[in-house]
């Protein structure tokens, strides 16, 4: 998420750019033109930030040396398997692979090799005669080894992924509206483990030649067709998801109404306005997973059916109100504030269905668990408070076995990502007592703390306690 935090930065400079000179993009007007410029530094490279940034939050640290690893990395691969040197090592044509290197899934693997070399090398202690290479001075030359050997098998690879993923791309784009229904069903559904990221980067950026949001901002799309990966986004993410959130609290166990509330609250002001819905789909994900999936077919059928309308809206970060202003100006929007129609409509289908299924089928979302007896517990009133981050830190490290059984931390978006060494001492019920929206457990030692936007300062809580 490091790198995908950038966006937003270039969807205020383009946004505001846009707003200034909407008709002559930059032309008209030399502040517009000056803001553009500055927004497109960002989106223009983001593969290059993609592997800083994969390189920084996948090392166990946040080190920079594994960001200058994946520089190293990310420099070695677009030079050794450019057109030029493809040509000049093989006497013979390029194919049209090498000329897409520059993209998002390259990026992460230059990223995820410099991160790897960091983790298990940075402690590495060499003979006196090589001491001063010792420790985080070797990954560098660690990185560039590893890379070379990878290199080698992308050069025989990519050429195989590219044309699996443009051949994808190609089969989606065809079918239309159909094809957009397709990818925001499979979005949503690969939420809870993380691969919608991959996915995204298929349509929104330029790894199969699509590149919905690129070519929204820069205009180099086809009006009335760029976008259609993003506007049916809206409906569901500013008014369907809070809507369910409702939904959740109006079905609410009476004695536990006040609890859900302050969770659902948040969870549907973040959803709106900045379009994280982490915190929402987290909360009824594993409660309540059919839910999830009536969730997953409601956002397929919202693309599929905005796309089919003439409206048009994109987005830099997520699909909520600030992106939703940022951009009504940008060269590829259509109409964009009739996305409010369909919203509306959503919300209400959102509400009535969460509802019904919730109290037909007695699913047990917030509010609803029958873990106890109704009673907050003293540990959840501390750790609700606002801004309480270090009482939820310490609820957290206590549920997880204590500090002697952390093994490494870090967090995304809205999650803390923690590494326990025994996983028989991880208490969820705990956890939970904290506050927090869910727990989720990918593999025995790997435990995910959904906590919200804020996650970043529970988790420099946390860091002091294991201190």
């Amino acid at each position: 998420m490091l790198p995908v935090a950038c966006l937003p930065v270039a969807a205020i400079l383009m946004g505001i750019g846009y707003w200034i000179d909407p008709s002559g993009w930059g032309s008209n007007n030399v502040i517009a033109a000056f803001l553009l410029k500055a927004g497109g530094a960002i989106i223009d490279n983001m593969p290059i930030l993609f592997a800083i940034g994969v390189g920084v939050g996948m090392s166990e640290d946040g080190e920079g040396t594994a960001a200058l690893a994946a520089l190293i990395s990310w420099l070695m691969i677009q030079t050794l398997l450019s057109p030029a040197s493809y040509t000049m090592f093989t006497h013979s044509d390029a194919p049209a692979a090498f000329g897409k290197l520059n993209n998002q899934f390259i990026g992460i693997i230059s990223g995820l090799i410099g991160a790897s070399c960091y983790n298990k090398f940075h402690k590495t202690s060499l003979p006196d005669a090589l001491a001063f290479f010792s420790g985080r001075r070797c990954v560098a030359i660690v990185t560039a080894g590893v890379t070379l050997i990878v290199t080698l098998i992308l050069a025989f690879v990519w050429p195989v992924v590219f044309n699996g993923l443009v051949s994808f791309g190609e089969m989606i784009v065809s079918t239309g509206a159909l094809g957009a229904g397709i990818y925001g069903f499979l979005n949503r559904i690969l939420i809870p483990v993380g691969l919608h990221h991959a996915l995204n980067s298929v349509f929104w950026f330029d790894v199969a030649g699509i590149n919905d949001l690129g070519k929204f901002w820069s205009g180099g799309g086809v009006q009335g067709q760029t976008g259609m990966y993003m506007t049916g986004f809206f409906p569901v993410m500013m008014f369907g998801l809070p809507a369910a959130c409702l939904a959740m609290y109006h079905t609410a166990k009476t004695a536990k109404k006040k609890i859900a509330a302050g969770l659902l609250l948040s969870a549907a002001l973040s959803a709106f306005f900045v379009g994280i819905t982490e915190p929402i789909e987290f909360s009824f994900m594993f409660l309540a997973p059919v839910l999830y999936l009536v969730h997953a077919i409601l956002t397929g059928i919202s693309l599929a059916v905005c796309t089919l309308l003439p409206i048009r809206a994109g987005f830099n970060f997520s699909a909520g109100f600030i992106d939703l202003l940022l951009s009504a100006k940008a060269p590829m929007a259509v109409q964009p504030w009739l996305i409010v129609i369909p919203g509306l409509l959503y919300g209400a289908i959102y509400y009535f269905a969460f509802r019904l299924m919730i109290t037909k089928f007695n699913l047990k979302t917030p509010g609803r668990e029958e873990d106890d007896d109704g009673e907050t517990p003293e540990a959840e009133k501390k750790a609700t408070v606002k801004g309480n981050f270090a009482e939820v830190a310490r609820a957290c490290l206590e549920g997880l076995g204590g500090k002697g059984n952390i093994a490494s931390t870090g967090y995304c978006a809205t999650r803390l990502r923690i590494e326990v060494k025994d996983y028989t001492l991880v208490d969820e019920k705990k956890i939970k007592s904290a506050g927090v929206s869910g727990v989720i457990r990918p593999s025995k030692t790997s435990v995910q703390i959904v906590i919200g936007l804020k996650v970043q300062f529970v988790h420099d809580e946390f860091k002091k306690l294991l201190e």
